[in-house]
């Protein structure tokens, strides 16, 4: 059986802690756990994001939603919690941002 490496470990902790109604980036995530150049491994942690945690909260830093096939659900899922979003198409980060 593998297990997750100790920084995936703590992606997870921290995507835990997003609150509702709030979105973070993959490199505020890497910047708070010490590596500001992490941001891709942040979002590799993200391709196996455990369902129970709130993955559709992780966004990238300019509020664009990413996720693939999954970027319509995502933002959805968003949309519901109240997260409101620019013309552009991309996450009001100046009222949503957390940490």
């Amino acid at each position: 059986m593998d297990t997750i490496s100790s920084f995936v470990q703590q992606v997870y902790d921290i995507v835990a802690q997003i609150p509702y109604g709030h979105v973070t980036s993959y490199g505020r995530i890497a910047a708070v756990l010490g590596r500001p150049r992490a941001a891709r491994e942040v979002g590799w942690a993200m391709r196996n994001c455990p369902e129970e945690l709130p993955w559709q909260r992780v966004v990238m830093a300019d509020g664009a939603v990413a996720g693939g096939g999954y970027a319509a659900e995502r933002r959805g899922v968003l949309e519901a919690e109240g997260v409101a979003f620019l013309p552009n198409g991309k996450v009001d980060m100046e009222r949503h941002r957390w940490l």
